[in-house]
């Protein structure tokens, strides 16, 4: 089974979001884990839109990148330049994928700026964990045609 990494700042939005969405498209045929370079603890938004859309979040922790050094990951997905600047070296065969994702949580303004916010980057990452595991789950797009 593969095994995927998604790797942010502070493992608090983006990467919480990203790990939420690969888990639902991999349907149970990989293991998902999401860290930061830092531990900001979940954002209490990202819960709330990830529930929005009928996703579950609220058992996620917020996880140091160091936790998982002994982890063969197959892919590591870096949502943020920060973290893409600052991720170990990992000792293993993973390849890298990279996706700056704007960070909801500097979201200025009212409630409702901010929601909206969130909801769109929840969009853009949603769209990108869904083609990413077409691309590299999907047992077809290992015999291509």
């Amino acid at each position: 089974m593969k095994k995927i990494l998604v790797l942010c700042t502070g493992n608090s939005c983006r990467s919480q979001i990203a790990e939420g969405y690969l888990r639902h498209f991999a349907n149970g045929n990989a293991e998902i884990f999401s860290a930061g370079v830092e531990t900001h603890g979940v954002n209490p938004l990202a819960i709330a839109i990830m529930q929005e859309d009928g996703i579950d979040i609220s058992h996620h922790t917020s996880n140091n990148v160091e936790e998982y050094g002994d982890i063969d990951f197959d892919y590591v997905i870096t949502v943020c330049d920060n973290a893409r600047e600052r991720c170990p070296y990992f000792p293993t065969r993973a390849e890298k994928f990279h996706h700056n994702f704007p960070d909801p949580a500097k979201a200025v303004g009212t409630k409702e700026d901010i929601m909206a916010s969130f909801r769109a980057v929840r969009e853009m990452i949603k769209g990108y964990a869904q083609q990413f595991v077409e691309e590299h789950l999907d047992k077809k797009s290992d015999n291509p045609q």
